[in-house]
């Protein structure tokens, strides 16, 4: 009796995992998102609620909405904001279009086309940290590389990181270094993949290669251009490692953006409520750029 019962058991326990076997393989994804994302969101987001400081010995004091009110009425935060646009935005436009004019550049046929698509490939796998770092160096004002090319044109030495004129755009100039060849190889990818016969009708039609890029392959392409503005926007707003390790925010405030305000807050001020509502806000900033991408992505993939 005994046997028989552990066998209908060993039975129901079967069927129960042949009609969960599904679930069961998720588990371990979906205990891994709570644990490592949704945790952490809502703590975050709790905390941006709290008033707390690591150098006090007292307990998180509920403050309700007054972390966002003293953020929005903070003249550092919103220039920081204005920082962060400025900086994602003026970048984003100068890869877009650099790296869809060497995508077009490279979708034809020459010699040494590999080693230039190879070569292309190296800003990319570089850390950004290596990147702050090595770029340092070219922007040091006396012994640094970019001072020497512009004494060697006759032209005066600038103090690229040092001053609070060309700091924003000398950051600028290393972000689209290193992230202009990726808006590159995704357009590539996507021209690759397009059909030759709207190029031969265009062809037999008269068009020229003016015409031709611009009523063909740019229509063709631009889901694939609109993706990869998203994926790089995302991207650049986030930018952390290469402002950190240059110039931490300066000279002064002078490239001060929301990302290392937060951590300022937090890791020097201590100030985690505050950190942490900044944190809130920056969230709530890509997602509203995310938003806008792909409203534009499904008009133009609606329009075609």
């Amino acid at each position: 009796m005994a046997r028989q019962e552990r066998e209908a058991r060993r039975a129901r326990i079967v069927r129960w995992l042949d009609s969960n076997i599904k679930l069961i393989f998720l588990l371990p994804s979906v205990i891994f998102v709570v644990v490592m994302i949704i945790f952490p969101l809502g703590y975050n987001l709790a905390l941006s609620f709290a008033d707390w400081s690591m150098s006090s010995v007292e307990p998180p004091r509920f403050v309700g909405l007054q972390n966002y009110v003293d953020l929005l009425m903070s003249s550092r935060f919103q220039l920081s904001v204005v920082r962060t646009l400025a900086y994602s935005g003026g970048s984003l436009v100068v890869e877009m279009i650099l790296g869809v004019a060497l995508a077009l550049f490279l979708n034809r046929q020459f010699r040494g086309k590999a080693v230039v698509k190879s070569a292309l490939l190296l800003p990319m796998v570089m850390t950004p940290v290596a990147v702050g770092m090595i770029w340092l160096l070219i922007f040091e004002p006396t012994i640094g590389l970019a001072n020497y090319v512009l004494k060697s044109l006759s032209l005066p030495k600038l103090l690229w990181l040092g001053s609070r004129k060309t700091a924003l755009a000398s950051l600028m100039l290393v972000d689209v270094w290193e992230w202009t060849p990726v808006i590159a190889v995704i357009t590539l990818a996507g021209l690759s993949a397009l059909p030759t016969e709207p190029f031969e009708s265009a062809k037999v039609d008269g068009a020229n290669a003016w015409q031709t890029l611009w009523r063909v392959t740019l229509p063709m392409v631009s889901s694939t251009i609109v993706v990869a503005m998203m994926l790089r926007l995302i991207d650049v707003l986030k930018t952390f490692d290469q402002v950190y390790t240059t110039t931490q925010g300066g000279p002064g405030f002078a490239t001060e953006n929301t990302n290392i305000l937060g951590y300022l807050q937090a890791f020097q001020y201590f100030r985690f409520g505050s950190a942490a509502a900044i944190l809130v806000m920056f969230f709530l900033l890509i997602i509203g750029a995310t938003m806008i991408l792909l409203l534009v992505k499904n008009r133009m993939r609606s329009e075609q």
